[in-house]
């Protein structure tokens, strides 16, 4: 049996998800509709915000921020976008993943389109995460170190999941859709050559993909049954790994047993995540006197398999501004410690004056015992001019599995973000209709609160 035909046999078994992993599906399935509901609601998200407009004329899949639904891959492909656009969306930091960006808009659109339950829509969304998940784990740094996003190159796949499940095609369908999806994936990180928003696209073209491959598994298109373990499969070609299917058939065994999503990270800042624990490090030496008129100079303990993303060309990432900046390091300490925050709105406008100057003032150097990507660590120490170095280890970001976040946290990112976009009651009625969704028969309460939500740009 190859391993896609192992997997889908075995999610199959799984009929209902485990209460509290279905409570925590739901959050994370809340939070990305909220920050994708924020970033329709901005600046960078007016694009994407532009094309809903012009493909949500009449369909059966919301759009965000649009009166009307469109064609389910179109819809997908906008509300991923959407959800991706602020780097606020959920993070699994084992498997580098931004699963949510993917497997939300992708289960929305597809259980709109079948007219499936609140539940199976939750249901197929976490087992794919879980799927997802462990195709990170499998190969742990492996497509990013190729330069590819696994968000988006395994997002297709397990897209392709999700469509087909919820269409209602058998295990060979699933199958050929799952194939299908390997020859549409895509997505690589030369857009950090100038901050350009076409990462954002990475996880909306991953869901897309699988909407179209579910369709054209379902007209009778074949795809490889080996799209994983094979020769040209996504681990080879994608991860230049040989040997990760072989570590993904033991993870594959303990579906339904071990639930990977309830470690899945939060993001309580729009940025990159790597970034977080720093920002967190930079609060904490705030309270020890660490101010900008008082840095001499301040070095980064970085994890080597963030440097990259986060430090690489220093003196670029020195100068970032606006979008790119959600990139750059040094820049979004040094907002931390000229603004005292770092909201969306810190990448919505210039940045305030002494900034750069500031940035221009820190370094970096690897972090050696590091434990990323398991955990965000970070080590911060700053020389003060009046001759101080204090020091600060930030062991793993909040948010993350060890340091978990209430549920009040989350739902207040929510609220705060949907109010970008939303009135009051409509923001009232989305709320209302996410608390329901796992014993909702169908979708229109959730599809009709959507749509309402049109009228602030």
């Amino acid at each position: 049996m190859t391993l896609l035909a192992d997997i889908v046999a075995r999610l199959a078994q799984i009929e209902t998800l485990p209460a509290p992993v279905e409570r925590v599906a739901l959050l994370h399935l809340t939070d990305a509709i909220g920050v994708g509901h924020a970033a329709a609601g901005t600046a960078i998200g007016a694009p994407w915000r532009r094309h809903g407009a012009s493909v949500a004329q009449g369909g059966a899949a919301s759009v965000f921020g649009q009166p009307q639904g469109a064609a389910p891959a179109d819809a997908a492909l906008v509300n991923g976008g959407l959800i991706h656009s602020l780097e606020y969306d959920d993070t699994h930091t084992g498997s580098i993943v931004h699963g949510s960006a993917v497997l939300a808009p992708a289960a929305l659109a597809a259980a709109e389109a079948a007219g499936a339950s609140g539940a199976a829509l939750i249901r197929s969304y976490a087992l794919w995460y879980e799927v997802m998940i462990r195709l990170g784990i499998a190969s742990a740094g492996g497509f990013q170190n190729r330069g590819f996003q696994l968000t988006s190159v395994g997002g297709a796949l397990c897209a392709a999941g999700i469509a087909a499940e919820l269409r209602g095609l058998g295990a060979p369908g699933q199958v050929a859709a799952i194939g299908i999806a390997l020859s549409q994936a895509s997505g690589v990180f030369e857009f950090l050559t100038n901050g350009s928003t076409v990462k954002s696209m990475h996880p909306g073209w991953a869901a897309h993909a699988g909407l179209i491959a579910a369709d054209l598994a379902a007209a009778g298109i074949t795809g490889p049954e080996t799209a994983l373990e094979g020769r040209f499969g996504l681990f080879r070609v994608f991860a230049g790994d040989e040997d990760a299917a072989a570590r993904l058939a033991p993870l594959i065994a303990d579906l339904g047993q071990v639930w990977h999503l309830e470690r899945a990270a939060y993001k309580f800042f729009p940025c990159c995540h790597y970034i977080h624990p720093f920002l967190e490090g930079v609060e904490r030496l705030a309270a020890q006197g660490l101010a900008a008129d008082s840095v001499d100079w301040i070095d980064f303990g970085v994890p080597a398999g963030a440097a990259s993303i986060i430090c690489e060309p220093w003196e670029a990432k020195c100068a970032a501004q606006g979008h790119s900046a959600r990139w750059s390091l040094p820049v979004t300490a040094a907002m931390w410690l000229v603004d005292a925050e770092v909201t969306l709105d810190s990448f919505e406008r210039p940045a305030s004056p002494g900034v750069h100057a500031l940035a221009a003032r820190m370094r970096w150097s690897v972090l050696q015992d590091s434990r990323f990507p398991d955990r965000f660590d970070a080590c911060i120490r700053a020389g003060l001019r009046d001759g101080r170095v204090i020091e600060v280890r930030v062991d793993d970001v909040y948010g993350n599995a060890s340091r978990p976040p209430g549920a009040a946290d989350v739902m207040s990112k929510f609220t705060a973000n949907l109010a970008r976009l939303a009135g009051p009651a409509q923001a009232d009625a989305l709320t209302r209709a996410l608390e329901g969704l796992p014993n909702a028969t169908g979708l229109a309460g959730l599809s009709g609160a959507l749509r309402a939500i049109s009228g602030k740009a």
